[in-house]
């Protein structure tokens, strides 16, 4: 195709370079850029910025359109004052059209491709896609366009994506103020089997040794837009091998449909569940991505489609965000030690190695605590380190819920670090990418990899489906609660009671006497919480120790067994049973807290039978807060056995269930949940978990009681989230900093339900 009319209106993407992104925008010229490398890239025109600025023109808008968006930038703090002006700004764009003069270069240009050509047609704004800023996925595509028509049309669609509230908001953060112009690249459509996007440094943390693809089937927009959760995968630069496999669940494609428009095809189970990409297509991917890496001479965010066998790139631009990110390079720093990544952030400091809590005066202020692993009565040690690192331990295990809820950079399961890292030595670690280095490494930016993979949400998004929070600690009461949540859907006593007690078992302050001192320490923590977040619920979860942590605690091992698989040894509601009168100060602590705040419920953890919830029920009823009216009694589901017997614990008085997926996964697949070992076997999404999970909550719904779920999966997985809500659950409860992350998620899967039922009725 050679298009050789007014070349200041249209040119033909190969004779494009980088020097032409004023004109063509960002997309555009690295497209030219793409061909001059000799990559393979679909062929094309683009049409340049003066088309759309000749059309405004001859529409007789251009100068209101301007004066409108200068209003616009003043008024992003104005949500309805925004979306009105934006909605006239567009209503300009659209009444103005394709000049006749940029109308006949457009089908010209169209025609040479050939008789009923198939085009995809994408923004690229003046400004967009530089080395510092990204309008990434914000300004519209438009996929499977034939017909001139429809090609016109499509031009003044992504003309219009300039004018929305999201585009003018992001261009006043940045500080862009003048008047916006749009080029538009129309390419022959890849009709691929396969599409996503390629990263040549790992977006999350900065590292530039490995490329990160993500990859779903059909249209690779179900990837850029996020409808779909994308296999992930981690290839080595060095060695074009697979680091890392990550297989998500692509619920649907979509593809060319028989009318010719994109067409949505759900996908059943096992093909949603299927690998995207064969080790041979990723090292393919991997290699053009890397290409256009040494061509551009910086890391590049690249979009690939594969038809045919044949793998192509559809779109290239600078990564603008491993500054915020990304410490000094790996080979700078020696790695020291890897493992799970467990709680984001960066900290450095001296290593101290520790082998029990006994120890953790040793700490100083900013040291990094190594131990082999942690329980509750590492807590006073933990606030106290800069950073975490244990040799054993899962992505649910205390040290990295503790962690989480500290802000303190954590990594998990590193297996060696007790033997790897000696006490003195400064080293960084850095929670997010799960790496401990040699050295002091200072991020660029105080903003954490965190806050680059998870931007804060608007507060003002209401879900149907109540999002509580997961807590431990009084002292981030205040902070939390101020956050846009429903209440606390776990309170987690043990973190509390051993804070509280300064280390000490509770039977060793009984024996010595001091059994007041429990209930009245145990009763302000609880309170302060409670009061934080009054009138929403807070839902307090009975003492679930387990006897190996229990004897870790002062005088412990006078009153513990030793038991060879203590996760599923005396532990929750039979304990309570077989120990009423510990029992009963945690049931006296509750009712003095109830006095004053009577939002506070609850939760009875690990019911394995009938019979020791029936004991239990009993000693609660002849406490002091059982005679309290309004009490709301919850049950963890976290025994599979629930499944079962939970239609006679609703007839027993319970009104609440929360299932404890960590348990509930580990036993459905005989998995100890803190094995780094097994790791990879612990999947809170497999078909067995999920269906005990429905039944709990069809259960839940056929009685009319509460039901929820304590877990990260919701904030993670957004297709685990959506198929909570589908099923009906009316909350979950998540660690505080997913909250947010959470309530999107959530809210995005509501609105697609409500479209289905919208069309089916």
């Amino acid at each position: 195709m050679d298009v050789r009319d007014d070349l200041t209106f249209i040119r033909d993407i190969s004779a494009l370079t980088i020097a032409d992104a004023e004109e063509a925008g960002g997309k555009g010229a690295n497209m030219g850029e793409l061909v001059a490398a000799n990559l393979p890239v679909p062929p094309g025109f683009v049409l340049l910025r003066d088309c759309y600025r000749q059309s405004m023109r001859s529409g007789g808008v251009e100068a209101e359109l301007n004066a409108l968006h200068r209003e616009a930038l003043d008024a992003v703090v104005d949500t309805a004052r925004l979306t009105e002006l934006s909605e006239r700004m567009q209503g300009l764009v659209h009444k103005a059209g394709a000049g006749d003069e940029v109308r006949r270069l457009i089908l010209s240009a169209y025609h040479g491709m050939g008789p009923g050509a198939v085009v995809a047609v994408r923004s690229s704004a003046t400004g967009e896609d530089g080395a510092d800023a990204s309008f990434a996925g914000m300004n519209a595509t438009i996929t499977n366009v034939t017909g001139d028509e429809a090609l016109v049309e499509a031009v003044v669609r992504c003309w219009m994506s300039l004018f929305s509230p999201r585009v003018i908001t992001y261009r006043s953060s940045r500080g862009f103020t003048s008047d916006p112009a749009m080029a538009v690249v129309v390419q022959e459509m890849v009709h691929s089997e396969k599409a996503g996007v390629a990263f040549t440094a790992d977006p999350s943390n900065g590292a530039q040794d490995r490329v990160v693809i993500e990859g779903a089937f059909g249209l690779g927009e179900v990837v850029v837009s996020g409808e779909v959760e994308p296999d992930t995968y981690i290839v080595s630069k060095e060695t074009m091998q697979p680091l890392d496999v990550r297989l998500g669940h692509k619920a649907f494609k979509i593809v060319r449909g028989e009318d010719g428009h994109d067409a949505v095809v759900d996908l059943d189970e096992s093909q949603a569940d299927a690998r995207v990409l064969t080790d041979g297509e990723l090292r393919s991917i991997a290699e053009l991505a890397m290409a256009t890496e040494r061509h551009n001479g910086c890391p590049q965010d690249t979009e690939w489609a594969i038809a045919g066998g044949k793998t192509y790139l559809v779109q290239a631009r600078p990564i603008t965000t491993l500054g915020h990110t990304t410490p000094a390079a790996a080979d700078k720093h020696l790695v020291l030690a890897r493992g799970l990544a467990a709680a984001p952030g960066i900290a450095s400091g001296k290593v101290r190695v520790l082998e029990s809590p006994d120890e953790g005066a040793q700490l100083q202020e900013g040291e990094i605590l190594v131990a082999q692993m942690t329980n509750p009565d590492w807590l006073p040690t933990i606030r106290r380190a800069a950073a975490l690192v244990t040799d054993t331990g899962g992505m649910t295990c205390h040290a990295a819920i503790v962690a989480r809820e500290l802000s303190v950079p954590c990594v998990v399961g590193t297996r060696t670090a007790t033997r790897d890292l000696h006490d003195g030595t400064t080293v960084t670690v850095d929670g997010a990418r799960g790496e401990v280095v040699s050295g002091r490494v200072r991020p660029s930016s105080t903003t954490s990899a965190t806050e680059q993979r998870s931007p804060s949400r608007p507060h003002s998004e209401t879900t149907g489906t109540k999002v509580y929070v997961n807590l431990a600690m009084p002292e981030a009461a205040e902070t939390v609660a101020a956050q846009a949540v429903d209440g606390v859907g776990l309170l987690r006593a043990e973190f509390m009671l051993t804070d509280a007690l300064a280390g000490r078992h509770p039977r060793d302050l009984i024996a010595h006497g001091e059994h007041r001192t429990l209930v009245d320490k145990l009763g302000t923590s609880v309170g302060r919480i409670a009061a934080a977040f009054a009138p929403r619920p807070v839902i307090y979860r009975a003492t679930d120790f387990r006897t190996n942590e229990f004897r870790g605690l002062k005088g412990g091992e006078t009153y513990e067994p030793v038991e060879h698989n203590p996760m599923i040894g005396y532990r929750g509601c039979y304990r309570y049973v077989n120990e009423p009168d510990l029992f009963a100060l945690e049931l006296e602590a509750l009712a003095r807290v109830r006095e004053q705040s009577p939002n506070v419920g609850l939760m009875i953890p690990f019911v394995r039978t009938k019979w020791e919830l029936e004991a239990c029920l009993e000693l609660v009823d002849a406490s002091p807060l059982g005679r309290q009216r309004g009490l709301h009694r919850w049950v963890m589901a976290e025994v599979p056995s629930v499944v079962h017997w939970l239609p006679e614990y609703i007839g027993m008085g319970i009104d609440g269930v929360s299932i404890g997926s960590n348990d509930l996964t580990q036993l459905m697949l005989g998995v100890d949940r803190d094995s780094d070992v097994c790791a990879e076997l612990f999947d809170e999404s497999d078909p067995a978990v999920l269906d005990a999970i429905g039944q709990i909550i069809s259960t839940a719904r056929k009685y009319g009681i509460t039901s929820s779920l304590c877990g990260q999966a919701p904030s993670t997985n957004p297709a685990f989230a959506e198929h909570l809500v589908r099923l009906g659950i009316t909350s979950v409860s998540v660690n505080p900093d997913a909250a947010d992350t959470t309530r999107h998620v959530i809210a995005a899967a509501e609105r697609r339900l409500l479209l289905e039922a919208a069309r089916l009725s």
